[in-house]
């Protein structure tokens, strides 16, 4: 069992096409596709931990209002039986 030595290949527009076979200035564009996709994916993954700690951080507060409310109620009441 010999190990095949597969050249590097892209997939433009359901076809298999190796490197090889493009010029200088298509190798290029693939580069860029690639790199730009990459990055595409750091960023989306970077946007869905902003929007998961926002989500977090706008809980938090809410919750924190919310218990002041409860709070300045009780104590309303409080006040309300020493009158």
């Amino acid at each position: 069992m010999g190990k095949e030595n597969k050249e590097p290949s892209v997939v433009i527009d359901g076809v298999d096409t190796k490197l090889t076979d493009l010029n200088e200035e298509q190798r290029y564009f693939v580069h860029q596709v690639q790199d730009l996709s990459n990055k595409q994916f750091r960023v989306q993954s970077e946007l869905d931990q902003i929007n998961a700690a926002l989500s977090v951080y706008k809980n938090a507060l809410l919750t924190s209002t919310e218990q002041n409310k409860a709070e300045d109620i009780s104590a309303g009441e409080k006040d309300e039986m020493v009158d």
